[in-house]
């Protein structure tokens, strides 16, 4: 780990917090595939491990390529990624292969890699957003030059999300509420937009329960509230999840030992927090807290020392966004939020989920690399 690290660019905490999140990773990925390796695979339970680890490798390589990239061109990537986002939303809305009666995913032709977009839109909106809050901090209070052009992007690809992924445009949305409030914009005018977006995303739901109730989604947001509500029965995955934490006690039952993963559902995506802890007890799942709140606290201190407003809200916006995901996972593993289907970042398995977290982590540690290039320049040579 040290060799990794010295070799490493940018805020050594957050790379880390990174590898110890992936050793987690691994371990719980290792430990909760076993039934799906038995179902597809004949009992190979290595398979899942490998490839899980070849993945987290080729994400440790896009953090550290993204990481000696200079920040301030992801300005002008993300003009590009955003054009390219809306299409591929559309075509995931229209031709996307349905995974858990949701058309999320993309299947590339010829390597048959499936690709989920909302990932790729979503890095490349809050990226957007940031260089739309940078370059109009002159007239941010404007509303006609400033607020409605950084809103429209917003509306239009947490819109195209909402349909088949509704936490993922719950969740794009209040980031990008949040990287607008800490770039200047009124706090009368985000109350406005996120009391409008709550009363859209009501609208559509009550809407296509009247006029679409036998569609797949919309009887899955339904059920999923039904049995969070008070009075509703808990689902089996609910059940499953309280067992596995019940059984954990204070440290677990120690690697390799779960009971749950042969019954909880998504045991190694959805729900791999209630793996953490049945193995690693309430004292692994408070370490992987601890773990995804040094990213936070490193991203916001990179965010307060970035030398531009762009750097600061790119650092402030990707930081809040990767462990807002984190905190609702774990909510909903905990019984605290209705089932949402967000993965666990950096932990959970599935490749573009951790391919674009790397990405934007590595991101992250590109700001983190111009702040301390400027801490150093700004301490006088000395000679001895």
């Amino acid at each position: 780990m040290n060799l990794i690290l010295e070799k490493a660019k940018g805020d050594r905490a957050i790379w880390f917090a990174v590898i110890l999140l992936s050793v987690f990773s691994l371990l719980a990925v290792y430990s909760s595939t076993g039934s799906l390796a038995y179902r597809l695979r004949g009992g190979d339970t290595e398979y899942f491990a490998i490839k899980h680890f070849l993945i987290q490798i080729m994400g440790l390589v896009l953090m550290f390529l993204a990481s000696n990239v200079k920040y301030t061109y992801y300005s002008r990537i993300s003009q590009i990624a955003i054009v390219i986002a809306v299409p591929l939303l559309v075509f995931t809305l229209i031709k996307g292969t349905t995974i858990n009666e949701a058309a999320r995913w993309i299947t590339l032709p010829i390597i048959n890699l499936s690709f989920q977009s909302s990932d790729f839109a979503k890095l490349a909106l809050i990226i957007y957003v940031a260089r739309l809050l940078a370059k109009k901090q002159e007239t941010i209070g404007d509303f006609k030059e400033a607020f409605f052009p950084i809103l429209l992007p917003v509306i239009v690809i947490t819109g195209l999300i909402l349909p088949e992924n509704f936490s993922t445009a719950a969740l794009l949305f209040s980031t990008c509420l949040v990287v607008m409030f800490i770039g200047g914009v009124k706090l009368k005018q985000i109350f406005l937009v996120g009391g409008v977006g709550v009363a859209v995303m009501a609208i559509l739901i009550v809407s296509f329960l009247v006029f679409k109730p036998d569609q797949g989604r919309v009887s899955v947001w339904e059920t999923r509230m039904e049995t969070f509500l008070p009075g509703g029965e808990p689902s089996f995955q609910e059940e499953q999840s309280k067992i596995a934490i019940a059984s954990g006690g204070i440290i677990g039952k120690m690697p390799g030992n779960s009971t749950q993963r042969n019954f909880l559902p998504h045991a190694y995506s959805d729900f791999i927090y209630a793996i953490i802890i049945e193995e690693y007890g309430l004292a692994g799942g408070a370490v992987v807290i601890i773990l995804y709140l040094i990213l936070f606290y490193r991203g916001i201190r990179i965010a307060r020392k970035s030398p531009g407003t762009f750097g600061a809200l790119l650092a402030a916006g990707l930081s809040f966004g990767v462990v807002f995901q984190a905190l609702i996972h774990m909510a909903v593993v905990v019984d605290l939020l209705p089932t949402t289907g967000q993965p666990l970042p950096m932990i959970s398995m599935g490749g573009t989920s951790i391919w674009f977290t790397s990405l934007a982590i590595g991101i992250i540690l590109s700001v983190s690399r111009k702040v301390e290039e400027n801490e150093l320049d700004s301490v006088p040579n000395v000679k001895a």
